[in-house]
């Protein structure tokens, strides 16, 4: 065999070896392109999950979800057991501080059982919210709604509670069960429990 004909079959086996490569290459930018796509367009998920109905506690999961909603995050909170209390129009404005078991109290555990003391705490933190300035919670759930969040009541505790639909605030997603809540924590990048 001459050494032309080696050459050019050298020549041959690189050229396909470029083409398979450079086939593969545009196969996996593909590949990623499709990837980046399915996600979302890059837009981060958030699911809290509030669990507690006390004043102190439904700050949180609102200051978190509507912050996140404003950088354009797709936000669900679900509201289970106590935490449903946030979303209840009546129970909302009623939600109390509770002084017992607190280690940021500035009273020992003992005075904090004393009869009066929840009340007496609760006041002094509605009376710091209203000095402040700080939103209300009803003004949270609505800032929550109006930039996307979604706040979501869970089924079954409305039902163990004997809860109305109805006495929730509006545009809140009612019907949902613990299902829902799991299938958009698995798709999100931030998960919180409070």
């Amino acid at each position: 065999m001459s050494t032309d004909t080696t050459n050019s079959g050298d020549a041959a086996d690189a050229a396909n070896s470029d083409a398979d490569l450079a086939a593969r290459i545009e196969e996996l930018e593909a590949e990623l392109a499709d990837l980046k796509a399915d996600d979302d367009d890059g837009q981060k998920k958030m699911t809290i999950i509030a669990t507690k109905g006390t004043l102190d506690m439904a700050y949180p999961p609102l200051i978190l979800a509507s912050t996140a909603a404003a950088f354009g995050w797709d936000v669900v909170v679900f509201h289970t057991f106590w935490g449903l209390d946030i979303l209840h129009e009546k129970k909302s404005k009623n939600l109390k501080l509770s002084a017992v078991g607190n280690p940021s109290m500035p009273m020992p555990n003992a005075m904090a059982a004393l009869p009066g003391m929840d009340s007496m705490a609760t006041k002094m933190m509605e009376r710091k919210i209203e000095e402040n300035g700080t939103a209300t919670i009803e003004e949270l759930i609505d800032v929550s709604i109006d930039t996307g969040v979604e706040l979501q009541a869970c089924q079954m505790t409305i039902d163990l509670m004997d809860y109305d639909e109805n006495d929730f605030y509006d545009g809140v997603v009612t019907g949902v069960g613990a299902a829902t809540a799991l299938e958009h924590m698995a798709e999100s990048d931030v998960q919180l429990l409070v």
